[in-house]
């Protein structure tokens, strides 16, 4: 039987099988086979550690472990050395790579293969005992923290120390002897933790490596990020393992060692743009141990091998046709490149590169949209810094990821993630940020460190995360045990508010002014493009001017939803509406919805002028009307309240008297004080505690009893409110019709859409149209005018699901309320089940997603593509939408493409975003699979 291969060079891995091969190895792969100067390696496939990990044991499996080894045979061919040999010895790098790139997420080893007997062979070969030592210091670090589990912390208060001992601050400034005792006191930390010496064989390293890099793809970090960035399975499982010979970029001043992007990922500016290090190695860059130099100076100090760092970066785009992200090390004035990916950038750079790369012919204008994934959209959306506002600044670091943000100062990302998840808006502070600290990422509302540059693990993971960043703030002195900062000579402590602005580098103190995001016009263009490519409208939830004004701005082609009842919650407009339900009969009720009526529709008129002809979907009243009047609760506390006042009163009424008794030189000189204040407190009570104010209270009180349901949401609600109180919807009817006529009188153009919600028969469609027919003959002849006019209604009970080809007959649009629908097809109560189990159902796997927030296509999807076709078999072509939260969800709005809705309908801000996802599922839609 043929054994599965599980190792593939360099020069012979396929390179555009990133699911076997992670990105990184099968990157490394193509390079090499293109020709650019990579190190030789070879990668272990993502199989093998899926493989590994469901042998659930400890240490490679013999099949494996025996691939590894001919491969490295074939590289000691390669490169003429031999792996562990005290004379000529041959290290590698061992690094993680996923399918989809986590930077910093996984581990990484280097220079492993060093050991007692070969370090006084490459010193001898190298004639450079410092550069010798420095890499043995770092691999025995390194291994010590990800293979043997030892505390980072146990190595770096040693090498602390010993810089201190050698009066230096930077590790560079070292010499051989000072970190030849770095060794020793690393191997006792080893022995000390372990009980072992530190491994001596290079196999026995190298196999462990690669099983503790296998390992860190079920790390907490790495979990945490596939959770916060939607990973699945599919798009990524398991970490292949790149085996790469070292090459050194610590050698000296002749070497280096740098990360660079072939545009600027911050803004998107087609400028060769990274940072570098003289005598370092590459972790030294992404960790911002140091904060390094901008790579324009590499031009003036190794002025022979910066023209090709810029070949490099030409090559890569012009092949990968992508922005790139690129490793790279100079060994002795020789360049290699060690790693290129595709580079994370927040959503403005990355709109700002595609159109650029359309324009200069590299990409189609549909590659570009697919560049974006619809989410990211929403960075654009977060408010900036007021340019006037007056605030100091107190510090300023590197840009390195931009946007702004304020909170309160903490130190660890434990803390972060603990205050986050209470509600606090939160900065994480840090000397240098680690991978570990990614949970701290996911809940701060920025980063700030004081060293690192803008490549740092800190700038790179932020900037993927569209969250503000500023690096290398050196006049930061952060002091972690007494948890506080000093800033331009201002003491900090945690929990003190400050505000960092990625997009300048400045650090404020405070809480900084923010004014609304305006949209660049490069977005503007990548919508357009959306636009045309769509087939969706994209439509938006709004029920006020102001809503309106904004669903327009973000380009909504008309509104979706227009929730009536909120218009009733306003200051001024709750009275009158607790009025109309508190009525005891109907002309009362009547008198109070005469007063509602030029409110609502004053607001449809406002509403059709901003929208000047696009359809505006007015949905009737739906929620129970107890919703508008304070709880039992409320009431009787009220009503007890003003009891005690009463009482407290009356016991005041003998005050005079008592007063004179006690002390009547004091009764003489306040009693015409008193005398006034106890008839203002009788008036009081007279005026307010009894009589019509107290009946009121108690009138309200048994109000709120009647209308009391055990289950609202399924009780008096909707089109049964309609019916019930035909005046509350009549009025409604008349306000929208009124409002239409008078803006087409003033020369406007109007398309309202009425709307019924909860209909679960064509009976009390019918009912309502009854109205709708009625009050509109009477308007039309009132204004001599004859108005547009659709009825529809949402769907959003299962009966109506079953019975839509009826319903069809009437209605001349549907609408799914996806929000209810989900949860009369779940069985759920959206709250309790957000509150009490959802969260854990998506943990364990039951449920894949939160289905009030991602639309469950299995079975709401389901009843809805037979709503769609029941429906449009008695009326072709029916316009069909969606108006519930998911309706704004990108993978929601691929299925609707699929199910052909008409629109989808969303919140404005996610106008946007929505449009983009529509474009987005026209491309791929024969990528799209519905069983």
């Amino acid at each position: 039987m043929k054994q599965k291969q599980f190792v593939y060079p360099f020069g012979k891995g396929d390179g555009k099988n990133k699911e076997l091969l992670g990105g990184k190895g099968a990157n490394l792969c193509e390079m090499t086979q293109i020709g650019l100067p990579v190190p030789p390696g070879f990668v272990i496939t993502t199989e093998a550690c899926l493989f590994h990990l469901e042998q659930k044991k400890s240490g490679l499996n013999p099949e494996l472990s025996d691939q590894i080894r001919t491969a490295m045979e074939e590289l000691e061919k390669e490169t003429g050395k031999k792996f562990g040999d005290p004379e000529n010895p041959l290290l590698v790098s061992v690094r993680s790579g996923a399918a989809m790139s986590m930077p910093g997420m996984m581990d990484t080893i280097l220079n492993l293969g060093l050991n007692e007997a070969s370090v006084k062979g490459l010193i001898k070969i190298s004639k450079n005992e410092r550069f010798v030592y420095d890499l043995y210091r770092r691999l025995i670090q390194l291994f010590g923290n990800i293979a043997l589990d030892i505390k980072d912390e146990d190595f770096s208060i040693i090498f602390d120390n010993i810089k201190k001992e050698n009066k230096v601050e930077e590790d560079v400034d070292l010499d051989a002897a000072a970190l030849k005792k770095t060794c020793k006191r690393f191997l006792d930390v080893v022995k000390k933790k372990t009980g072992k010496p530190f491994p001596q064989d290079p196999y026995v390293q190298l196999n462990m490596a690669v099983e503790a890099v296998f390992g860190s793809w079920m790390g907490k970090r790495a979990i945490d990020y596939r959770r916060e960035f939607k990973i699945t399975k599919d798009m990524a499982n398991g970490t292949a393992v790149n085996i790469c010979t070292m090459v050194f970029g610590n050698m000296g001043n002749d070497s280096a060692t740098g990360v660079a992007f072939t545009r600027d990922p911050a803004n998107g500016e087609n400028r060769f743009f990274g940072e570098y290090m003289i005598n370092a190695q590459g972790e030294d860059v992404v960790a911002g141990i140091r904060t390094p130099h901008p790579i324009r100076k590499l031009r003036r100090e190794m002025p022979d091998v910066y023209p090709e760092l810029v070949k490099l970066r030409h090559t890569l785009e012009n092949h990968y046709r992508e922005v790139q992200d690129l490793e790279f090390t100079i060994e002795d004035r020789k360049l290699y490149c060690l790693q290129t990916r595709s580079a994370k950038m927040n959503a403005a750079a990355l709109i700002k590169t595609s159109i650029d790369m359309v324009n200069e012919g590299l990409i189609s204008e549909e590659e570009a949209l697919l560049r974006i994934q619809p989410d990211m959209l929403e960075q654009l959306l977060h408010p900036r810094l007021d340019p006037e506002a007056k605030a100091d600044v107190l510090a300023q670091g590197l840009p390195a990821s931009p946007g702004a943000a304020s909170g309160k100062m903490v130190f660890d990302a434990d803390r972060a993630e603990s205050k986050a998840k209470l509600g606090e808006k939160v900065i994480l502070v840090r000397q240098e940020t680690k991978p570990e600290d990614i949970h701290g990422f996911f809940a701060a509302q920025g980063i700030l460190t004081s060293r690192g540059g803008k490549t740092s693990h800190a700038a790179v993971v932020a900037r993927s995360m569209g969250k503000p960043c500023v690096s290398g703030c050196e006049a930061i002195v952060i002091d972690d045990a007494s948890r506080e900062a000093v800033i331009g000579g201002i003491t900090l402590r945690e929990g003190e508010i400050i505000t960092v602005d990625g997009t300048t580098g400045n650090v404020y103190g405070g809480s900084v002014p923010t004014i609304e995001p305006e949209f660049v016009e490069d977005l503007l263009v990548l919508l357009e493009w959306a636009d045309e490519i769509s087939e969706l409208k994209v439509m938006a939830n709004a029920d006020t001017p102001d809503g309106v004004s904004k669903a327009r701005k973000y380009g909504a082609m008309g509104i979706g939803l227009c929730r009536t009842e909120r218009m009733f919650n306003q200051q001024e407009r709750l009275p009158v509406v607790q009025e109309m339900i508190l009525a005891e009969n109907t002309s009362d009720r009547q008198a109070a919805l005469d007063k509602l009526l030029p409110f609502q529709r004053n607001d449809f008129k406002e509403i059709f002028r901003l929208m000047d002809g696009y359809p505006v979907t007015i949905r009737l009243l739906d929620p129970p009307i107890h919703e508008f009047l304070p709880s039992a609760d409320e009431v009787i506390s009220e009503i007890n309240k003003l009891g005690e006042l009463k009482q407290t009163i009356e016991g005041m009424s003998d005050l005079p008297e008592t007063l004179q008794l006690i002390d009547p030189e004091l009764h003489g000189r306040y009693a015409a004080s008193l005398e006034a204040m106890l008839q203002g407190l009788q008036e009081l009570k007279s005026k307010h505690l009894e009589g019509p104010m107290i009946e009121n209270k108690e009138r309200m009180l048994r109000k709120v009893r009647d209308l009391t349901e055990i289950n609202p949401m399924l009780g008096h609600r909707g089109v049964r409110l309609g019916i019930t109180y035909p005046e509350i919807y009549a009025m409604q009817i008349r306000a929208v019709l009124e409002a239409a006529a008078e803006h087409l009188r003033e020369g406007g153009r109007v398309a309202p859409e009425i709307m019924i919600p909860q209909v679960c028969t064509l009976k009390e469609l019918k009912w309502v149209h009854g109205y709708v027919t009625k009050i509109k003959k009477e308007i039309e002849k009132k204004f001599t005018i004859s108005i547009p006019l659709e009825f529809g209604t949402m769907i959003e009970v299962v009966r109506a699901c079953m019975r839509a080809g009826r319903i069809a007959e009437l209605a001349e649009f549907m609408s799914f309320g996806t929000n209810d629908l989900t949860q009369a097809t779940f069985s759920f109560s959206r709250e309790d089940a957000e509150n009490k189990f959802l969260p854990l159902y998506e943990d364990l796997g039951i449920l894949q997603n939160n289905p009030f927030e991602v639309l469950d296509i299995k079975g709401v999807g389901r009843l809805m593509k037979m709503t769609i076709k029941w429906a449009r078999k008695t009326r072709p072509g029916m316009t069909v939408g969606i108006c519930g939260e998911q309706g704004g969800h990108p993978e929601s709005i691929r299925f609707c493409h699929h199910i052909k809705m008409t629109y989808v309908s969303c919140s404005p801000p996610r106008v946007p975003i929505a449009r983009l996802a529509a474009a987005h599922a026209k491309i791929k839609e024969k990528e799209f699979v519905f069983d």
